[in-house]
């Protein structure tokens, strides 16, 4: 018994990390989905491109880079940003990149 465990001891802990990891991944792709959702918003709305932009930065995972783009009455937001691998006895694995875009109508001034 105890040397079924020794053996299988290091299997679960490598999925354990895993399964960690692509949690972080799922939530790091959430929040680049809500920076361009909140950056579409406020550039929607009227706010300048530097304050909306800045606004999904604080959304957005660190390091992220957020683009907003006008074209007529569209506002086009992408943002783009990168989870690490786990790291550790893990370094060898590349991070993921995770991206989402989000588009919205310019607000009529009222």
């Amino acid at each position: 018994m105890t040397a079924e465990l020794a053996m299988a001891l290091p299997l679960l802990v490598a999925v354990t990390v895993g399964l960690v990891w692509l949690l972080a991944v799922g939530a790091a792709q959430v929040r680049v989905t809500d920076a361009a959702r909140e950056t579409a918003r406020a550039a929607a709305r009227g706010d300048s491109d530097a304050d909306a932009a800045a606004i999904g930065a604080r959304v957005a995972p660190a390091g992220a880079s957020v683009a907003l783009s006008r074209s007529g009455d569209r506002v086009t937001v992408t943002v783009r940003g990168e989870v690490a691998g786990p790291g550790g006895l893990f370094g060898f694995l590349p991070g993921a990149t995770v991206d989402a875009e989000a588009v919205a109508l310019a607000e009529a001034p009222s």
